[in-house]
């Protein structure tokens, strides 16, 4: 099963939750749109959430469900 991927992304001066390039909804706190992704991600695993800075570089990234280890490839 693929893993659904969900972003906390800047926005302006907002932060947006999305997945595949859509936006899920639009905070004006960082903190209330990654508690939001966490939601999601964890409600629809296996998933994970990428949480981006202001500049765009990766923060933060976390794994919801099965993650085997060793990946496979």
């Amino acid at each position: 099963m693929a893993r659904k991927i969900y972003r906390v992304v800047p926005a302006a001066s907002q932060w947006q939750v999305k997945k595949d390039g859509n936006v899920l909804a639009t905070f004006n706190l960082k903190t209330d749109a990654v508690s939001h992704g966490q939601q999601l991600a964890k409600a629809n695993m296996p998933s994970q959430l990428v949480i981006y800075l202001k500049d765009g570089t990766i923060e933060k990234e976390y794994t919801y469900g099965s993650d085997p280890y060793p990946p496979a490839g």
